[in-house]
């Protein structure tokens, strides 16, 4: 009996197998979610409205307040797999960064930095963010439309839908083994010319 998680997820944990993200959405119930902190393997489930309370109470993830931020993540040395995470409120909606150190292949770490709207979807697509490091007169851009946190972190990196980068190409962007990542977050042009209609 398991009034507030699937069925599918129930009886994968039983047998020791964690379904794929994308089979646990179909039969999860829409109006719970699971919690949303890479972290820790946390069996908090609520509302979308209180996972903000949840991150900051129980994992006590700070917010960084404003428009455009610079995220600094520290000992980048760590070995994989490893999660830096942070809360970035601006524009009315919280918004989560995940930048993950994790070996794609053995041997060879690389990190993944994503944001995702605590959100809907739908939510989701009117919004634009964009990271940026910039260090010794190089600089790089990612820029892409947010992922809600009703899909998985997981789902994010194996779609390759965020900014991944080598551990070389990580060292040369970083100052003593810190990353520096500038953040910033606009809508969407598409949702700024509906509004002007």
């Amino acid at each position: 009996y398991a009034p507030t998680r699937c069925a599918a997820v129930q009886t994968s944990v039983e047998q020791g197998v964690l379904p794929p993200c994308h089979h646990h959405e179909a039969v999860h119930d829409p109006q719970l979610v699971p919690c949303t902190c890479p972290l820790f393997s946390c069996p908090w489930e609520g509302h979308l409205e209180v996972v903000v309370s949840h991150l900051r109470q129980t994992h006590r993830i700070n917010i960084l307040q404003g428009a455009e931020i610079v995220f600094l993540a520290t000992d980048m040395h760590l070995p994989a797999p490893t999660d830096w995470i942070i809360m970035h409120s601006c524009l009315g909606h919280q918004f989560l960064l995940v930048l993950r150190k994790q070996e794609k292949y053995e041997g060879h770490p690389q990190f993944f930095a994503t944001m995702m709207l605590i959100g809907t979807p739908t939510q989701a697509d009117n919004f634009t963010y964009r990271l940026e490091l910039n260090r010794n007169q190089r600089r790089l851009k990612w820029e892409a439309t947010p992922r809600s946190v009703l899909e998985c972190v997981d789902s994010v990196i194996s779609d390759g839908d965020c900014l991944v980068l080598n551990t070389s190409l990580a060292q040369l962007f970083s100052d003593n083994g810190s990353l520096a990542i500038g953040i910033a977050i606009t809508t969407s042009k598409v949702h700024n010319a509906e509004a002007e209609m």
